[in-house]
């Protein structure tokens, strides 16, 4: 058996040396098609499919509230804090939020991820340090001496790899914090791009149940499921619903637990299986033309086949020489597709938005070369066992009396005219994809952002703050804040080319501002503290929802939002004026509807801690903070310089070159502020990023249908002139008998768009069934868009038109002297 086969692969060998070209043409077609499957795979794989890097990861839950709206929203303290007291599910639980921030103690300060948790985080996921040690409970209170871990990759690039960690010591914001343990080099920063892991519960918790700060992570215990788990932490908020005072809009209604992986990963989970299926019909488009190919050659090998048949070799044994040379086919195919792989991988990585989870956990790993092994085997069986089916079907003896190495009869032709139809009908179901999601682009491009996106530099700052003030202390120190951000701006309003400057606590399509529950207030009712705040947040005809953005004058002027009526901040709002707001349209019309807002009083303090009553002086228009496709969101702006903090972005509108801003900028902050580290961006960048998810698909998805319309086409033109080749003898009598050159033409024509458009009309129907599956990442496009339809399947079938007009082309020149003497 083994030297039957070692025949075999020496046979399929030498019929594959014989016909370099044709056999150098299947080994890439399948190697293009194995690689790209294989590049896609090794990205779902390790974001989705992989199992999280920590012991018995399945245990691992994401731990959310769930709101009126049925969505899920962070953990306020308190809720937590019973969740965690009540529960009879999880093994330990704990919460925990990231940030980044300034770190200073290195060589130099940077910016640098930071994540707070509580001292069960790393025993929830099961980490020990390589060096030192964990948090513990005597971390795990404000009086404690604060401490923080580090990744082994901080520190080797900023520690210097130092032994001694008792003499390293690093500031954040007020605190300056003693390094006790160095994480494994092997443990993927969780949260993503975290580097310092430091306790939260160094400060004191909000009393809060509507202030949702946290994320929450668990550990379950041995026995109950997710769903156990779910039902556990559901009844709990129940009962804090029914006990709470802090009765709003804000107050969780349920919890909800999920798996950590899919609440890591599921975002993106539809988007990439949509990439897999598209590559997967690409790999079938590539091993369609490489079946169309083999049958060609099975044709012309009929002769040997029928004489191997004469000779006693059965049928049987011709289906296995097939499978054998499909499998040495498919397995060189297989391995070029692993180097197309990992280049095609590298790129991937390269275009990824910074958004996508996991992504450094992807390579080409085992399972997606046992995948890419898997796919070649049953690509070689399923070309083979077609292959050999198709050409041992005749009759040997009629081929060994007829003389020629193929009839072209229909017969013969139908099975490759089968498959040119397959491949164009999916190839339109990809076309039509690919257009619809560029249809979607086009329309998130036309929505206007509502502020402008060039010339505009974002600076983020964070300045040092000191820890918990006494009271008669923070109004000091505000002032101090409001006159430092102050100066910052006067100097870099006077950079060259300089046209406005202002600071807000965080710009627009970086992730959204915070949000709260307002109080219409009158002055005379206005709390004097939080627990009077209460009281009448307990009127619900007071109560209004909005975001919370803090921007200095000339915020607006910056970006280019334009006034609605009213006015913007101006010098007359000082530190110690009375304070004031301005709102969205989009709030306008929705909370005073009737009434002129401009004067009408609000409360907000909920949100910095600040009760000063909000005067309304004006309505800006709405901008798209969270992204263009996202509706705009009522927004109350308050004054920056009467509200000030320590962590901020400076927007710079500037006509010069943003390298020079950015380095006069960064010049003016090392003077006034030199333990800060600013972060620059331009506003295009920014603008760009918020549309990174979509052209990432976008591209793969053309990428991928405009391979497949090249295989399709190349199809098609390769079946027409493999029938205008077998026919040549037919076309040659037809020529002398006195057939004219267009009717030739037409001859070959009709069957090869008769082909063309049977393939075209099953791809309309499969589009429509295919086009339901990329619904959710459509905008403003139906998924049955008639416009996209209509080009994709017109423009197919021109295209098409053309690879069979060549051959047909070719067909009149037959000269039938030469073609009937050759017959003989």
């Amino acid at each position: 058996m083994v030297e039957a086969v070692v025949q075999d692969l020496k046979y399929a060998a030498r019929g594959l040396a014989r016909n370099p070209g044709l056999s150098a043409t299947m080994i890439l077609t399948l190697a293009l098609g194995i690689g790209a499957t294989t590049a896609i795979f090794s990205v779902v794989y390790g974001v989705l499919l992989r199992a999280l890097p920590y012991p018995e990861p399945n245990r691992l839950a994401a731990i959310w509230e769930v709101n009126r709206r049925g969505t899920y929203s962070r953990l306020a303290d308190p809720n937590f804090d019973d969740f965690r007291d009540q529960n009879h599910t999880f093994q330990a639980m704990a919460k925990y939020r990231s940030g980044t921030l300034t770190v200073t103690g290195t060589a130099e300060p940077t910016r640098t991820g930071v994540a707070f948790v509580t001292h069960d985080f790393f025993n929830v996921l099961r980490v020990d340090p390589v060096m030192g040690r964990s948090f513990t409970v005597e971390d795990a209170h404000p009086r404690a001496a604060p401490v923080l871990l580090a990744s082994y990759g901080y520190w080797k690039e900023y520690l210097a790899s130092t032994r001694d960690l008792s003499t390293v010591k690093l500031r954040i914001r007020d605190r300056l914090y003693s390094v006790v343990g160095i994480l494994p080099e092997q443990f993927v920063g969780f949260p993503a791009n975290a580097d310092l892991w430091v306790s939260s519960e160094l400060d004191r918790e909000s009393t809060s149940r509507t202030s949702h700060n946290y994320l929450g992570v668990g550990r379950l215990r041995q026995g109950p499921s997710m769903t156990q788990a779910n039902t556990d932490l559901a009844a709990i908020a129940a009962g804090i619903v029914r006990q709470s005072p802090e009765q709003s809009d804000y107050l969780m209604r349920s919890a909800a637990v999920v798996p950590l992986q899919t609440a890591l990963t599921g975002q993106v989970r539809s988007p990439l299986y949509v990439l897999l299926g598209a590559v997967g019909l690409l790999l079938f488009v590539a091993c369609a033309n490489v079946a169309n190919l083999l049958l060609a050659q099975a044709s012309k090998r009929a002769q040997e086949l029928a004489l191997r048949n004469a000779l006693g070799a059965g049928r049987g044994r011709l289906i296995r020489q097939f499978i054998t040379e499909t499998m040495l086919l498919s397995g060189v195919g297989g391995a070029t597709g692993i180097l197309i792989a990992v280049a095609v991988l590298r790129i991937l990585l390269a275009l990824t938005p910074p958004d996508l989870p996991r992504v450094a956990e992807v390579t080409v790993s085992w399972p997606a070369l046992i995948f890419t092994a898997a796919v070649s085997c049953l690509a070689a069986v399923g070309l083979g066992i077609l292959t050999a089916l198709r050409a041992t079907s005749g009759a040997p003896r009629a081929t060994l009396v007829d003389g020629r190495g193929g009839t072209g009869t229909e017969r013969s032709q139908r099975v490759g005219r089968v498959i040119v139809s397959a491949q164009l009908a999916i190839t339109l179901a990809m076309l039509t994809g690919a257009g619809l999601l560029g249809r979607s682009l086009l329309r998130v491009l036309s929505v206007d952002p509502g502020f402008r996106t060039d010339h505009v530099v974002a600076m983020d700052l964070q300045l040092p703050e000191p820890g918990d003030l006494k009271p008669d202390a923070v109004i000091t120190f505000r002032a101090h804040q409001s006159q430092l951000v102050s100066g910052l701006v006067e100097r870099l309003q006077a950079i060259p080319g300089m046209q406005q400057v202002a600071a807000v606590n965080a710009v627009p399509m970086d992730g959204g501002l915070p949000d709260g529950m307002f109080l219409v207030v009158s002055p005379q009712d206005n709390p004097r503290d939080f627990k009077a705040f209460g009281l009448l947040a307990k009127q619900t005809e007071r109560r209004g929802s909005a975001d919370f953005c803090a921007a200095s004058p000339k915020y607006f002027q910056a970006l280019g939002i334009p006034l609605v009526r009213g006015r913007f901040f101006d010098e007359r709002d000082g530190f110690n004026a009375p304070h004031v707001a301005v709102i969205s349209e989009s709030l306008a019309r929705s909370r005073w509807a009737r009434q002129d807002p401009i004067g009408q009083t609000i409360q907000f303090g909920n949100m910095d801690g600040d009760l000063h009553l909000l005067t309304i002086v004006g309505v800006a228009a709405d901008t798209h903070e969270y992204g263009l496709e996202q509706p705009p969101r009522p927004t109350v702006y308050v004054n920056l310089m009467q509200r000030p903090r320590s962590t901020f972005s400076v927007v710079m509108h500037t006509e010069a070159d943003a390298n020079q801003a950015t380095a006069a900028a960064r010049a003016i902050v090392r003077d006034e502020a030199p333990d800060t580290a600013p972060r620059f961006r331009t506003f295009t960048q920014i603008y760009s990023a918020s549309l990174g998810s979509r052209r990432f698909n976008l591209t793969l998805v053309v990428v991928f249908a405009l391979t497949a319309l090249l295989l399709a086409v190349a199809g098609v033109y390769g079946v027409v002139s493999f029938g205008v080749a077998q026919r040549t003898r037919e076309i040659g009598v037809r020529v002398a008998l006195g057939a004219r050159r267009v009717d030739v033409l037409s001859l070959i024509l009709r069957q090869g768009m008769a082909t063309t458009l049977f393939g075209v009309a099953i791809g309309v129907a499969g589009s429509f069934a295919t086009a339901r599956t990329i619904q959710a990442l459509l905008f403003e496009v139906a998924p049955t868009d008639p416009l996209t339809f209509g080009v994709v399947a017109a423009s197919l079938t021109v295209v098409a038109g053309l690879a069979c007009y060549i051959p047909a082309r070719r067909a009149t020149q037959v000269d039938p002297m030469v073609a009937l003497r050759n017959d003989r």
